[in-house]
């Protein structure tokens, strides 16, 4: 994904982020600064290129930052009018952001101004952590405001701007030592009605889990109680992780929390001898040893072989069932053997287990050529 949108960032965009420039400040030359903006971008990664052209911006708008802004500001598109199905476009202002993180902050208002308007058109995600940092209550009084704002976007960022492992972004270290704050900001978007901010809560009450699993649990447990449709995805989606991770809380919050009684039988693999870059196929019988109906969480791992020949486990979603007294039901998991940009695979002895409600049982081995 990086390597194709770093590629976004070239000539065509760039001159039309100068006209748009030119369009309200028109002192700027937009033949200079594309020749600025381009020079030295091809050696660039994706978050570099963003910053590279935020730049070449600082050199061609006015020194003065609340001014600069300004312009910024009038050379926006119109606001994205809806959360989903708006493709790349979008991205063109990374290097806004960019902009307004590296040369603003020492400016509070009119960045935290820019940052309203540019995350109804991308968002402001990454900008407003060096906010929050520098001016934790200043900022911190301003996104309980933003939580009630009309704009989606701009409630989507108050979540997902305080997540405190953001993908792509430096950790908010004192968010993950205390949560508290921004477990105060997510109460105020609990019930949100968009998806878009329902998942960025999750993702962000996910984020909190993976250093405070205990503190999660009891939120979901306190959140899912009276809880409507959207609340109850928000609680699922948050716990995924601690799923995975067999934790009993979690579990025990999804229904799936009792020890599961089960034995597996006829597993075969297709094919038996796996290669490279191919799939495999695995299908078993999940079979009740148990007087009672069994509500089970059944996921699987895949323990691939590393480049240092060690084997790591990567889970999978697979299925949530009720099992019937000594009843069975033939399950099945495809493993793509795919090199993809996160996993690289080796030759080797891989294995795999099934996690059925937390509780690890082993599914077969297959040799990877």
């Amino acid at each position: 994904m990086a390597e194709a949108l770093k590629h976004f960032f070239g000539r065509p965009l760039i001159q039309s982020v100068a006209a748009d420039l030119a369009r309200v400040h028109p002192s700027l030359e937009p033949r200079r600064f594309v020749a600025d903006a381009l020079r030295g971008l091809d050696e660039l990664e994706l978050l570099g290129r963003g910053a590279h052209i935020a730049d070449a911006m600082r050199k061609h708008l006015p020194d003065d930052f609340p001014s600069a802004a300004r312009l910024l500001v009038a050379s926006l598109g119109p606001e994205l009018s809806d959360s989903t199905g708006f493709g790349m476009a979008p991205f063109r202002y990374l290097p806004h952001v960019c902009y307004v993180a590296r040369y603003g902050l020492l400016h509070f208002e009119p960045s935290m101004q820019a940052q309203l308007e540019l995350t109804k058109r991308f968002s402001a995600e990454s900008s407003i952590r060096p906010f929050i940092e520098r001016y934790p209550e200043q900022t911190y009084a301003r996104l309980q405001q933003w939580a009630s704002h009309p704009n989606v976007h701009v409630r989507r960022l108050v979540s997902e701007g305080t997540r405190p492992r953001l993908p792509w972004a430096p950790r908010l270290r004192e968010f993950q030592r205390d949560p508290a704050p921004v477990l105060g900001l997510l109460e105020l978007l609990k019930d949100d009605p968009e998806r878009y901010v329902q998942r960025s809560v999750a993702n962000n009450l996910n984020d909190i889990g993976k250093d405070h699993p205990e503190r999660l649990v009891a939120l979901c447990r306190q959140w899912s109680a009276g809880a409507g449709e959207g609340r109850r995805w928000v609680v699922k989606h948050a716990l995924r992780s601690l799923i995975k991770r067999g934790h009993p809380g979690a579990l025990a919050l999804m229904g799936a929390g009792a020890k599961p009684l089960v034995a597996l039988r006829g597993v075969s693999l297709e094919p038996v001898r796996p290669r490279r870059g191919g799939s495999l196929t695995v299908s078993f019988e999940l079979a009740s040893t148990g007087r009672a109906a069994q509500a089970l969480l059944v996921d699987y791992a895949v323990h691939y072989v590393k480049a240092n020949g060690e084997r790591r486990p990567k889970v999978f979603k697979l299925r949530r069932l009720e099992l019937p007294a000594r009843g069975s039901v033939r399950l099945e998991a495809r493993v793509s053997l795919a090199d993809m940009t996160t996993r690289k695979h080796h030759a080797g002895r891989h294995s795999i287990e099934l996690l059925v409600n937390g509780a690890r049982v082993p599914l077969c081995e297959f040799d990877l050529r």
